[in-house]
């Protein structure tokens, strides 16, 4: 049988296998505890875990493709925005393998600082999560997004991103996206409960980070949630003509409005002008529930199905 560095076997914490019981682990390993765990200590076993997320990514190695597991015991929660500008970490959740409600949850609480604009803000290249919620209950007028997205091939694998202020506030989101080749698989973004004054994106494109904007990403199998307030909710959002550069695809994704809200969102994806540098595609699985349509035509937004209908009657462009 392979070696492992996991005390309790691999299998318990979801660690995918090569076969023979060896773990899919070049580089070290550092384990995450909030409730046990010592951000003094080496995080290289449970017994000497790190209590935060930002104190297990200080001592990864960039381009040493290592791996941190965080226990689902208790959420992480940190007093800072994380900047994860380091390459080629994978980040995974134990009890995470889910659309939401993953058992691992990294949060940020009310900060001061006004460069707190999000829990965490990705600049690196090829880093992975697995099996997180991301949440941000900060109240700090610059913390506006849970997640802001400017790294490079990014992926999200059953993840949740949840943001409980600012949801009068148009310039705010669960996640920023001026991510580059970024890709969402199995996630969850936004909350149907509870949810009122309702009406900012769920993800935002609007080029904000600086340099970065929104290119050839990828959507799948993804849940887009809200109880809207009115009609100007909206679940994906760009503020200028060239916010999306070349693709932006969804496939099997469903925008949910819960049919409780005090209004009916006008449309799932809408831009404040007609994209000139990209287009938005969704494919024959996506869907709307309680939103009037998919997109606003003349946007660049395009919406496929074999028989050349669309899911929402009007508003929309058909690419076949």
């Amino acid at each position: 049988m392979g070696l492992t560095k996991f005390p309790n076997g691999v299998s318990s914490f979801g660690i995918p296998l090569m076969g023979d019981g060896v773990p899919m682990v070049w580089g070290n390993v550092y384990f995450v505890d909030y409730r046990n765990g010592d951000d003094t200590w080496d995080g290289k076993s449970k017994e000497t875990a790190k209590k935060t997320l930002s104190g297990a990514y200080a001592v990864a190695t960039s381009n040493n493709d290592d791996l941190i597991i965080i226990d689902g015991d208790s959420t992480v929660v940190e007093t800072a925005m994380i900047t994860w500008a380091k390459n080629r970490i994978t980040v995974i959740g134990a009890n995470g393998n889910r659309m939401y409600g993953q058992a691992a949850k990294v949060s940020i609480g009310s900060t001061v600082a006004a460069t707190d604009i999000a829990l965490m803000q990705v600049s690196g290249v090829r880093n992975n999560f697995i099996g997180i919620k991301f949440i941000s209950d900060n109240d700090v007028a610059e913390g506006l997004y849970t997640i802001a997205e400017g790294g490079e091939y990014t992926t999200y694998h059953n993840c949740e991103f949840y943001k409980s202020e600012d949801l009068d506030d148009a310039g705010a989101s669960e996640f920023l996206h001026n991510g580059d080749s970024t890709q969402f698989f199995n996630c969850t973004f936004g909350s149907s409960a509870n949810i009122t004054g309702n009406i900012r994106a769920n993800v935002l494109l609007t080029a904000t980070l600086a340099g970065k904007k929104c290119r050839d990403s990828y959507f799948e199998n993804c849940l887009f949630l809200a109880k809207a307030d009115d009609t100007d909710k909206v679940f994906i959002y760009g503020a200028n003509a060239t916010d999306v550069e070349r693709m932006l695809t969804f496939k099997g994704c469903t925008f949910f409005n819960n049919p409780l809200s005090a209004g009916t969102p006008a449309a799932a994806i809408a831009f404040g002008a007609a994209q000139t540098q990209g287009a938005v595609f969704c494919d024959t699985n996506c869907a709307v529930v309680d939103v009037t349509v998919m997109g606003t035509t003349g946007q660049n937004i395009f919406v496929v199905s074999q028989d050349g209908s669309t899911y929402a009657t009007a508003g929309l462009s058909v690419a076949s």
